[in-house]
């Protein structure tokens, strides 16, 4: 009898240990980000970033648009991009996996508030994930 009422208690209490634990639950979202696309029609051109992260990062931590004027965004832009294309160039020095593309950059185009604040902010974004310094006489510690 004693041993009946210890194995219904035992049963008991191990019931008890499974309902109230907690299940696995997949948090892991299997949502694709989607590139940004950078295109002016007038212009006849398009830049578009592939860089995981870059969307939340504008949406989350780059400054808002009008934060920047476009001059400022355009006097970073040509020497980032001056950089980057060097790198771009030299392979062997620098990781292909980050310089994919050179950038075509014409400092005589006025390619619009736009298309300089997202270029502008990819940099900034690709200079804090990379761990890179792209030069310019901009810090890359400071986000943006």
């Amino acid at each position: 009898m004693k041993f009946l009422k210890y194995l219904i208690f035992l049963t008991i209490f191990a019931s008890l240990l499974y309902a109230c634990g907690s299940s696995l639950i997949n948090n892991s979202k299997n949502i694709k980000e989607e590139p940004v696309k950078i295109a002016n029609d007038s212009l006849e051109y398009e830049i578009i970033i592939i860089d995981p992260g870059f969307t939340n990062y504008i949406n989350a931590i780059a400054q808002p648009r009008g934060f920047y004027s476009q001059k400022y965004m355009e006097i970073r832009n040509i020497a980032w991009v001056l950089t980057w294309n060097q790198r771009a160039r030299n392979l062997n020095t620098f990781n292909p996996n980050i310089y994919q593309n050179e950038i075509d950059y014409d400092r005589n185009i006025d390619y619009g508030y736009e298309v300089n604040y997202l270029l502008f902010n990819y940099f900034l974004f690709a200079q804090q994930k990379y761990n890179m310094d792209l030069g310019g006489g901009f810090r890359r510690q400071r986000i943006n």
